[in-house]
């Protein structure tokens, strides 16, 4: 599954218990009609994917949907969801470098300085 949109936030790498775990979550809108915000955990080596991107790049997250189920002490069972990246991609690609920028198609106008004898036989 893929998530498509904006980075609102990017936080810092969490480091839980003696074993290392770590996490790190970012939360992108999604550019819709009823933009949601969706908050996204990176685990273990994946939280170093997020350290080329900033907030308000445009970007595509490769996502997996996981869920669990918890017992309370009391025998209460409840059940929650974890949306995980794996994958980050820049969905706006930069010009190559040297390049010059490519002008806007309204910086064109057209020639007024045609002459009537410079006119060429060209059927169409």
């Amino acid at each position: 599954m893929e998530v498509q949109g904006r980075i609102k936030m990017i936080g810092e790498t969490k480091t839980f218990g003696n074993n290392g775990f770590r996490k790190r979550e970012m939360v992108v809108t999604t550019e819709e009609q009823y933009p949601q915000h969706i908050m996204i955990e990176f685990v273990q080596d994946k939280t170093d994917l997020l350290n080329n991107f900033n907030v308000g790049q445009e970007v595509k997250v490769s996502i997996n949907l996981r869920g669990r189920e918890w017992v309370s002490p009391q025998g209460e069972t409840k059940y929650f969801n974890t949306v995980q990246g794996w994958r980050i991609e820049n969905l706006v690609q930069d010009a190559p470098a040297g390049m010059p920028p490519v002008p806007p198609a309204d910086a064109f106008e057209p020639a007024n300085d045609f002459k009537e004898e410079d006119h060429d036989d060209l059927p169409f």
